[in-house]
Parts: structure tokens; sequence; C-alpha cells
């Protein structure tokens, strides 16, 4: 069977949907010929089921060099990691088995962003390029060029019609997605753009980077809202809470610290990690924060988002890890980096 019935844009093969038919027609057994007496069903084991925390569910070993981002499909069945070897690989998150692999940038990929809607990957390229492309066949849809730098880092509008990419030369620019036309510049930053969240209302962007700030803005104008300047050394992560009230910064400092979006107060200081915190995630739920450690013990932290306190280190990695994502479901986490591996575990229960 060829990988094609099986991509992220096409739901079951066929064979699936045949036996899952032949299954149902013997899931019932009458014993009495009135009453139920026993029924057998017959199903695959959830791929969603919960195990133990800490459970390696996956262990993706597609790359040849750094991982760099991860993204989780909407509906959480595959995942898109960029790498140092210049390729985004899209793959089933249960199975590892690979679906597609694009190599449309000529230098190494940086960045990844799965669309709202599921039908298109956004990918940020040393290149200079952002390119959008459909995550089933790999055609590419559209190549953004606005850049004169680095693209570090893309993120989606809710809506799906804008992308916000920054870069190395020290902007963030937002596009329409169906043009490539740029809509705003924003030219806050003094030295380079690491990091870019959209709120989950679509009406802010947040962005960090070498200048040691977080500077909050109007997506629409570029109007400057907030700027945060609580990190001692460069912002390397972003994530905004899924209420639209806080935002998690990460540091070369080492901290994650989290803090209100209308004030910039603090209202938590998470220290767990020992060195450059490279990745941060909040779960959908809101109640937990997964943290990436660029340092020697190679840790993701998952930590209370409202206390701090440490829930789960996951250990695994054998390198500085790079990139972490929540899938859509909450409880699982996949993590990236040096090691060249990408890993899917249990991350709560």
């Amino acid at each position: 069977m060829s990988e094609q019935k099986n991509h992220p844009r096409r739901g079951l093969p066929r064979y699936a949907v045949a036996s899952g038919l032949l299954i149902l027609a013997l899931a019932i057994i009458v014993l009495d010929g009135a009453n139920l007496v026993a029924a057998l069903v017959v199903r695959s084991p959830s791929p969603h089921a919960n195990h133990p925390v800490g459970t390696t569910i996956l262990t993706y070993r597609g790359h040849t060099n750094f991982v760099n981002a991860l993204a989780w499909s909407p509906d959480g069945n595959y995942i898109a990691s960029a790498s140092s070897d210049r390729t985004v690989r899209v793959w089933n998150a249960f199975t590892g088995k690979t679906l597609l692999t694009y190599g449309g940038h000529s230098d190494e990929v940086t960045a990844v962003a799965w669309s709202p809607d599921g039908t298109r990957i956004a990918s940020g390229s040393r290149d200079g390029t952002v390119q959008v492309w459909d995550p089933g066949t790999g055609r590419p849809l559209l190549t953004y060029g606005g850049h004169t730098s680095d693209v570090t880092t893309v993120a989606w509008s809710p809506d799906g019609t804008r992308i916000a990419s920054g870069s190395a030369d020290n902007t963030v620019r937002v596009w329409d997605i169906i043009s490539g036309t740029t809509l705003l510049t924003y030219t806050g930053h003094t030295s380079a753009v690491q990091t870019v969240a959209w709120s989950p209302d679509g009406t802010r962007i947040a962005s960090g980077g070498f200048d040691r700030t977080v500077q909050v803005w109007d997506s629409l104008t570029g109007k400057t809202l907030l700027i945060y300047r609580g990190h001692s050394r460069h912002v390397a992560a972003l994530s905004w809470s899924p209420d639209n009230t806080r935002i998690a910064s990460g540091s070369a400092d080492g901290t994650v610290q989290v803090w209100n979006v209308a004030t910039g107060s603090v209202l938590l200081v998470y220290h767990g990690n020992t060195s450059t915190v490279s990745a941060v995630a909040w779960s959908p739920d809101g109640k937990h924060i997964a943290s990436g450690n660029e340092g020697a013990s190679a840790t993701v932290d998952v930590w209370d988002a409202a206390t701090g306190a440490a829930s789960f280190h996951y250990l695994r990695h054998t390198n500085e890890v790079l990139a972490v994502a929540w899938s859509p479901f909450g409880s699982l986490v996949a993590s990236g980096g040096e090691d060249m591996t990408v890993q899917v575990w249990q991350a709560t229960r």
C-alpha cells in the first residue's frame, strides 16, 4: 500500500475501513437469543490512551542533524519536525512512519508551524524564506522572501489568514497567506528576533529576542502595547496561555517567567532549568508548562503554571533540547534537539 493513502489529509487507508466493518459485524455475540449475555469488542489500542507519566511512546529517528522545531497537526495524529538537515518531515505521531519529507529550503530549517485548519505547513529557514506547502503532497504553495536575513520563527494567526515571521534582520513581518503581501513590519526590536507567539484571540503578537525584551503589539497596526524587561539575557521562547491573559517567556538566563500580559507584572519565575531555556509550551488546558533545556542535563521540565511546582523531569534526550510541543489532547509532549531525535511521551494524566 502506498504512503499516499495514509497522509494527514486523506483519512484512514481503505484496508482499515474494511477491517473495521468486519470487526463491527463480529462484535456482538448473542448467546441465548433473547438477552445480550456477552459481547466481544475487538479494537486496536487507542494511540491516545493514557500511559504512566514519563513513558516514551515513540522515538523518531528520521533526521540527520539537529531538530530545531516541532508542530503537531490540529487533529493530533501527525507531527512536523524541522531540522538543520534542511528538511521538514511529516510523520505519524504514534507509529513513527514518515509520510513526507519536504526539501524545499536551501539551508537549515529553523521553524515550523501547522495551519489551524490542518491543510498547510509554514516553515522558516536560514535561507531567509518562509515557505508554505501542502503537508499531504509536499507541493509548495507560496514562498515569502520579505526578510533580509535568517528566518528564526513563524506563527499562524488563529484564523489562518496571516503569518508572523521573525528574523535575524531584527524585524517581525506579518503577511497575507494567499498573496504573500507584507501587511506590516514591526521594528521595535534592536537585535535579532528569536521567537514569536500570536495571542489566542488574534489581536496581539508577542515577540522576543537578543535585546532581552518581550514586546507585545497590535497585530493589525503594529502599535507597541507593552515591553517586558524581566530577563537578563536573550529571550529564546514564548508561549501564550490559552486563556489569553499570560505569557511564559524562556531565556538564556535559565528562567521561565510567567507574567500578566495586560500589566507586565510577574506572576512567577521558574528556576528549574540549568541553562538556556530554548523552548516553552503551555498545555491546552492551561494547567502546565513544558520547558526545554539547552544545558548538559538535556531535560524537559513539566511544571504547574499557577504555582511553579515541578511535576516531572523528562531525561531521555542525550543532548540539548531545542523544541517542545504539546499535543492538542493535552497529555502528550513531543520534544527534539541536538540528539537528532523526536520523542513523544506522556507528560500528564
